[in-house]
């Protein structure tokens, strides 16, 4: 099957290029880095060079593929996420998921690609009843004082896509990411951040996070291509859990101290209305249909044993005998 991949050099895109090409797949992958183009090479597909916010070289690029199956995974996330300015860190991929969307849908339809699969964010669910949500439940929304613009343009590139009917659409809801090219690898951020007990349990640790390695989000991803389900999913692993949990657990895997507590008060100062939102409200996302309707299967069913074991290979060595397949 002929695939483009949008976004073939970011962290999921990847993970998920030489699956691709290992199913056999005939894939294009673009990059807007003339540098990063022997790495698609060198993984078995055919680079092109694409500026996703220009209407015009997005439909060149698409053209000269003439894919049947489009894959967006484009995104443009800092190396150093400053949650205090969540809304600025994710000014660019913001634009990538409403006019790099809107250009691709549309250059979908004009080469009669008859599947289209984008990436959204399973951390949007409304923040209010249970701590688990399905894909029925509503996002939020109420006006929020900090990711107010990248709440909108999740809502437009999941209403763009599922909108759509000139082809079959998927859009997955990846829970938060850890293991290589992630914020939760040795030398990310947010991992490191952790290891310098910079991260606190804000208030009690209510906010309930959905974790997927990112290899087990690729494969999710794969599953998709073939699937005949077209919809939502939440592509998350077995075990939401509250950051109360979970926090000082991976400290103790990283050798760290046990994180502090930190009031809401102050840390709304350090991290603003986004950082603390998410230790203390966040909901988490349940995977069943995921497994039901796309037969996704987890390498690493929960962030436990993600955790000791799929970071990376130099923190512990991942064996296939500590971590199987498991639905």
């Amino acid at each position: 099957m002929k695939i483009f991949l949008a976004g073939a050099t970011g962290a999921i895109g990847k993970r998920l290029l030489p699956m691709l090409v290992a199913a056999g797949h005939e894939v294009t992958g673009t990059t807007q880095h003339p540098d990063k183009m022997m790495a698609i090479c060198s993984a078995g597909a055919t680079p092109l060079l694409m500026n996703a916010l220009h209407e015009q070289d997005v439909l060149a690029a698409v053209q000269k593929a003439q894919p049947e199956v489009i894959i967006h995974q484009l995104t443009a996330i800092p190396p150093n996420l400053d949650l205090r300015h969540f809304d600025e860190g994710f000014e660019l991929t913001n634009r990538l998921r409403t006019e790099g969307t809107d250009h691709l849908l549309a250059a979908a339809r004009t080469v009669g690609a008859r599947r289209f699969i984008a990436q959204s964010y399973a951390g949007w669910y409304a923040r209010a009843g249970s701590w688990i949500k399905t894909e029925a439940d509503p996002l939020i929304s109420s006006e929020i004082s900090d990711g107010q613009k990248t709440l909108d343009a999740t809502i437009h590139v999941e209403s763009a896509v599922l909108g759509e009917r000139a082809m079959e659409t998927f859009v997955l809801r990846y829970g938060s990411f850890y293991g290589p090219g992630t914020s939760l690898a040795p030398g990310g951020w947010f991992l490191e951040g952790v290891r310098q007990g910079h991260v606190p349990i804000v208030g009690r640790g209510t906010g309930h996070w959905s974790f997927i390695h990112i290899d087990d989000a690729a494969a999710a991803t794969l599953a998709a291509v073939d699937s005949a389900a077209a919809g939502l999913y939440n592509i998350t692993d077995n075990e939401p859990a509250p950051v109360s949990t979970w926090l000082p657990f991976l400290a103790q895997i990283l050798g760290a101290k046990a994180p502090r507590h930190a009031p809401k008060l102050l840390a709304r100062m350090a991290v603003g209305e986004y950082g603390v939102a998410v230790m203390t409200e966040l909901r988490g996302a349940c995977n069943n249909k995921a497994k039901s309707l796309l037969g996704v299967r987890l390498r690493w069913p929960s962030w436990r044993i993600g955790f000791k074991y799929g970071l990376e290979d130099h923190i512990r060595q991942i064996t296939d005998a500590v971590t199987p397949a498991i639905a």
